[in-house]
Protein backbone atom coordinates (compact mmCIF):
# COMPACT_ATOMS: atom_id res chain seq x y z
CA UNK A 1 0.00 0.00 0.00
CA UNK A 2 1.28 3.44 -0.78
CA UNK A 3 -0.22 7.38 -0.31
CA UNK A 4 -1.79 6.97 -3.64
CA UNK A 5 -4.58 4.59 -2.39
CA UNK A 6 -4.85 5.61 1.37
CA UNK A 7 -7.70 8.24 0.39
CA UNK A 8 -9.33 6.44 -2.81
CA UNK A 9 -12.82 6.20 -2.31
CA UNK A 10 -12.84 8.78 0.46
CA UNK A 11 -14.23 12.09 0.21
CA UNK A 12 -13.33 14.76 2.60
CA UNK A 13 -16.03 17.32 1.18
CA UNK A 14 -19.59 16.15 -0.40
CA UNK A 15 -20.94 18.87 -2.74
CA UNK A 16 -24.47 19.72 -2.38
CA UNK A 17 -26.64 19.21 -5.11
CA UNK A 18 -27.07 21.80 -7.57
CA UNK A 19 -30.25 21.33 -9.66
CA UNK A 20 -32.10 23.60 -12.01
CA UNK A 21 -28.74 24.68 -13.60
CA UNK A 22 -28.93 23.80 -16.94
CA UNK A 23 -28.89 20.04 -19.12
CA UNK A 24 -25.05 20.03 -18.75
CA UNK A 25 -25.47 19.61 -14.71
CA UNK A 26 -27.54 16.58 -15.18
CA UNK A 27 -30.01 18.13 -12.79
CA UNK A 28 -31.35 20.76 -15.04
CA UNK A 29 -34.78 21.39 -16.63
CA UNK A 30 -37.22 19.53 -14.07
CA UNK A 31 -34.33 19.87 -11.48
CA UNK A 32 -34.83 16.30 -10.62
CA UNK A 33 -38.14 16.52 -9.58
CA UNK A 34 -39.74 14.21 -12.55
CA UNK A 35 -42.85 15.52 -14.87
CA UNK A 36 -45.87 16.75 -13.64
CA UNK A 37 -47.22 14.71 -10.52
CA UNK A 38 -47.75 15.89 -6.85
CA UNK A 39 -44.43 16.99 -5.82
CA UNK A 40 -43.34 18.27 -9.18
CA UNK A 41 -44.70 22.17 -8.02
CA UNK A 42 -43.11 24.28 -5.22
CA UNK A 43 -45.03 23.79 -1.97
CA UNK A 44 -45.92 20.41 -2.17
CA UNK A 45 -45.81 18.81 1.25
CA UNK A 46 -44.03 15.46 1.44
CA UNK A 47 -45.72 13.05 3.65
CA UNK A 48 -45.71 13.54 7.53
CA UNK A 49 -45.20 10.18 10.50
CA UNK A 50 -49.04 11.19 10.63
CA UNK A 51 -50.33 10.43 6.78
CA UNK A 52 -51.75 6.78 6.58
CA UNK A 53 -51.43 5.87 3.18
CA UNK A 54 -54.89 7.79 1.91
CA UNK A 55 -56.64 6.17 4.98
CA UNK A 56 -59.05 8.32 7.38
CA UNK A 57 -55.99 9.40 9.84
CA UNK A 58 -56.49 7.72 13.41
CA UNK A 59 -56.62 11.17 15.39
CA UNK A 60 -59.85 12.34 12.89
CA UNK A 61 -61.75 8.20 13.22
CA UNK A 62 -61.83 8.49 17.09
CA UNK A 63 -64.56 10.04 18.65
CA UNK A 64 -64.00 13.36 20.67
CA UNK A 65 -65.34 13.58 23.99
CA UNK A 66 -65.27 15.19 26.77
CA UNK A 67 -63.43 18.42 27.90
CA UNK A 68 -59.84 19.30 29.67
CA UNK A 69 -58.45 21.99 31.74
CA UNK A 70 -55.64 21.14 31.99
CA UNK A 71 -53.79 23.86 29.54
CA UNK A 72 -55.11 26.36 32.49
CA UNK A 73 -54.92 24.36 36.05
CA UNK A 74 -52.75 24.77 38.29
CA UNK A 75 -51.68 22.15 40.62
CA UNK A 76 -51.59 22.90 44.54
CA UNK A 77 -50.84 21.01 47.40
CA UNK A 78 -53.13 20.14 49.84
CA UNK A 79 -51.73 19.47 53.67
CA UNK A 80 -53.52 18.69 56.95
CA UNK A 81 -52.57 20.78 60.13
CA UNK A 82 -52.10 16.98 61.86
CA UNK A 83 -48.89 16.19 58.95
CA UNK A 84 -47.92 19.27 59.94
CA UNK A 85 -47.73 18.89 63.64
CA UNK A 86 -45.67 15.69 63.41
CA UNK A 87 -43.42 16.76 60.61
CA UNK A 88 -42.54 20.31 62.17
CA UNK A 89 -41.02 21.84 65.63
CA UNK A 90 -42.65 24.99 67.93
CA UNK A 91 -42.54 28.17 66.57
CA UNK A 92 -41.60 26.73 63.19
CA UNK A 93 -42.12 28.78 59.87
CA UNK A 94 -44.09 26.66 56.96
CA UNK A 95 -43.93 27.66 53.47
CA UNK A 96 -43.56 25.70 50.22
CA UNK A 97 -40.10 25.45 50.16
CA UNK A 98 -39.72 24.34 53.94
CA UNK A 99 -42.13 21.83 52.95
CA UNK A 100 -39.99 20.68 50.36
CA UNK A 101 -36.89 20.58 52.23
CA UNK A 102 -38.85 18.42 54.76
CA UNK A 103 -39.60 15.72 52.18
CA UNK A 104 -43.43 16.06 52.67
CA UNK A 105 -43.81 17.77 48.99
CA UNK A 106 -42.27 16.42 46.16
CA UNK A 107 -44.35 17.60 42.93
CA UNK A 108 -43.79 20.51 41.21
CA UNK A 109 -47.07 22.46 42.24
CA UNK A 110 -46.89 25.89 42.85
CA UNK A 111 -49.70 26.76 45.27
CA UNK A 112 -50.02 25.45 49.10
CA UNK A 113 -53.67 24.37 50.49
CA UNK A 114 -53.29 23.89 53.97
CA UNK A 115 -56.62 21.98 55.44
CA UNK A 116 -58.00 21.32 58.84
CA UNK A 117 -57.82 18.05 59.47
CA UNK A 118 -55.92 16.70 62.67
CA UNK A 119 -54.97 18.45 65.80
CA UNK A 120 -52.92 20.99 66.53
CA UNK A 121 -50.23 21.28 69.47
CA UNK A 122 -47.31 23.76 68.41
CA UNK A 123 -47.66 27.12 67.45
CA UNK A 124 -46.65 27.27 63.52
CA UNK A 125 -45.86 30.58 61.01
CA UNK A 126 -47.71 29.65 58.19
CA UNK A 127 -47.28 31.50 55.16
CA UNK A 128 -49.63 29.52 52.12
CA UNK A 129 -52.02 30.58 49.24
CA UNK A 130 -55.20 28.93 51.01
CA UNK A 131 -55.66 28.54 54.80
CA UNK A 132 -59.58 26.97 55.46
CA UNK A 133 -61.21 28.61 58.36
CA UNK A 134 -60.92 25.43 60.46
CA UNK A 135 -57.08 24.98 60.11
CA UNK A 136 -56.70 28.89 60.98
CA UNK A 137 -58.96 28.66 63.76
CA UNK A 138 -56.64 25.76 64.78
CA UNK A 139 -53.73 27.57 64.01
CA UNK A 140 -54.32 30.63 65.89
CA UNK A 141 -55.31 28.92 69.25
CA UNK A 142 -52.04 27.74 69.57
CA UNK A 143 -50.57 31.20 69.29
CA UNK A 144 -49.88 30.76 65.59
CA UNK A 145 -50.02 33.32 62.61
CA UNK A 146 -51.21 32.62 59.00
CA UNK A 147 -50.20 34.93 56.48
CA UNK A 148 -52.09 34.30 52.49
CA UNK A 149 -50.60 34.88 49.59
CA UNK A 150 -51.98 37.34 47.48
CA UNK A 151 -53.36 35.92 44.08
CA UNK A 152 -51.77 38.04 40.90
CA UNK A 153 -54.50 41.34 39.86
CA UNK A 154 -55.92 40.61 36.85
CA UNK A 155 -55.13 42.15 33.70
CA UNK A 156 -57.24 45.32 33.07
CA UNK A 157 -58.50 44.68 29.57
CA UNK A 158 -59.72 48.54 28.46
CA UNK A 159 -57.73 50.83 30.32
CA UNK A 160 -59.46 53.90 28.10
CA UNK A 161 -62.88 52.71 28.81
CA UNK A 162 -65.78 52.33 26.62
CA UNK A 163 -66.83 55.36 24.13
CA UNK A 164 -70.27 55.21 25.53
CA UNK A 165 -69.10 55.58 29.76
CA UNK A 166 -66.79 58.65 28.18
CA UNK A 167 -69.64 60.04 26.58
CA UNK A 168 -71.90 59.68 29.49
CA UNK A 169 -69.42 61.11 31.67
CA UNK A 170 -68.72 64.48 29.27
CA UNK A 171 -72.79 65.00 29.12
CA UNK A 172 -73.04 64.59 33.06
CA UNK A 173 -70.34 67.01 33.13
CA UNK A 174 -71.96 69.38 31.32
CA UNK A 175 -75.31 69.24 32.95
CA UNK A 176 -73.59 69.70 36.75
Amino acid sequence: MDLTQVHQGITKRKLKKRVGRGIGSGHGKTASRGHKGQYASAGARLFRWTFEGGQMPLFRRIPKRGFSHGTWDEISHEINVGDLDTAFEDGAEINLLTLRDAGIIKSQGKLLRILGEGEVTKRFIIVADHVTKSATEKIKAKGGTVTLIPKPKKPVRNKMGSKKAARDKALGEKKA
